[in-house]
């Protein structure tokens, strides 16, 4: 059998309803495995969607389709109705798609190891379903694509792209644990973009703050000691929100599922993301050491001021 799944994620108020997703261990993977991984929660099933999330504030809609054959240009055009569908979907329950994930996953099973080989000995369609593209890629762009993949047994095969993978799993036993880690990954992509909007968004209003040169010595003090605290703010929920990242995904060793996830976390450049973050948090640094000195220095010329015109009101 073949099909098509897709899914979304985007922010939104998610709310406190829903119960915990069961997962499943992979039988490739440690003994702590299911503690170590984000939670996903259930707010709804409807029609043929899953809607799940990822608490506080990430929704995730999930759909599937069986195909005759995920290699065609009929499935290249239905993957991408599938995901219009989910972000149609997404929005009805309040979530910004304007800042989204998305991703599509080709699932082939019950299949004889001939038939795999077969698959993989012409891969060009498969690596044009990963990239949604319905003409015929160059050789060079098939073999980089099929270089991210991932092989345990005779008859299995997991090919990870940016926007797409391709599972081959013989038996089906392990689609939705593979699926569901796939998942996590793009959860954890979607949190770093997420992040890094705010930090662009806060640069760009404590660089247009820090050019203020014409107020009045009220006001600019008053604004001053606003920006003082927002940054300082901040500076701390963008900190935790980084080591929360961090900390929810610690899979780690030669195990099948840390390898997938590892496979996963580098074709998605989230070490990339992580780097850009922790600089632009260095640069929030940089700007609150500018706001603290200004503002100390505005506070003692505001006081010296004062002072002088005590002074004067003394002397009348």
């Amino acid at each position: 059998m073949q099909k098509i799944i897709t899914f979304v994620l985007a922010q939104g108020k998610i709310p406190h309803t829903g119960g915990e997703v069961s997962f499943k261990k992979l039988k490739r993977a440690p003994h702590y495995f299911g503690p170590s991984v984000p939670r996903q929660y259930i707010i709804q099933r409807e029609d043929k969607f899953v809607i799940k999330a990822y608490f506080p504030n990430i929704f995730l809609v999930e759909t599937e389709c069986v195909v005759q054959d995920v290699q065609s240009d009929e499935s290249i055009c239905l993957r991408e109705q599938l995901i219009a569908a989910c972000l149609q979907k997404a929005q009805e329950y309040g979530a910004d798609v304007s800042l989204s994930e998305d991703y599509a996953i080709a699932v082939i099973d019950g299949y004889s190891q001939q038939e795999l080989r077969d698959f993989v000995g012409d891969p060009s369609g498969l690596v044009s379903f990963l990239k949604s593209e319905r003409f015929i890629l160059h050789d060079a762009e098939v073999d980089h694509t099929m270089r991210s993949q991932l092989k345990y047994a005779e008859d299995d095969l997991v090919i990870v792209d940016w926007c797409g993978a391709c599972l081959f799993e013989s038996d089906g036993e392990e689609i939705e644990e593979v699926v569901e880690l796939l998942q996590i990954a793009n959860f954890q992509l979607l949190q770093y973009r997420l992040l890094d909007r705010q930090l662009d968004g806060r640069l760009t209003a404590i660089e247009q703050f820090v050019q203020i040169e014409r107020q009045s010595i009220f006001k600019r003090n008053r604004e001053i000691a606003r920006a003082y605290r927002e940054i300082i703010d901040f500076r701390i929920r963008s900190i935790a929100e980084l080591d929360a990242i961090e900390r929810e995904m610690k899979l780690i060793g030669d195990w099948y599922s840390a390898r997938l996830y590892d496979l996963a976390s580098r074709k998605f450049k989230l070490s990339d993301w992580h780097a850009v973050i922790r600089r632009k948090l260095e640069s929030i640094e940089d700007m609150y050491s500018i706001v603290s000195e200004r503002f100390s220095v505005s506070k003692l010329h505001f006081l010296e001021l004062l002072q002088i015109i005590l002074f004067f009101v003394l002397q009348v």
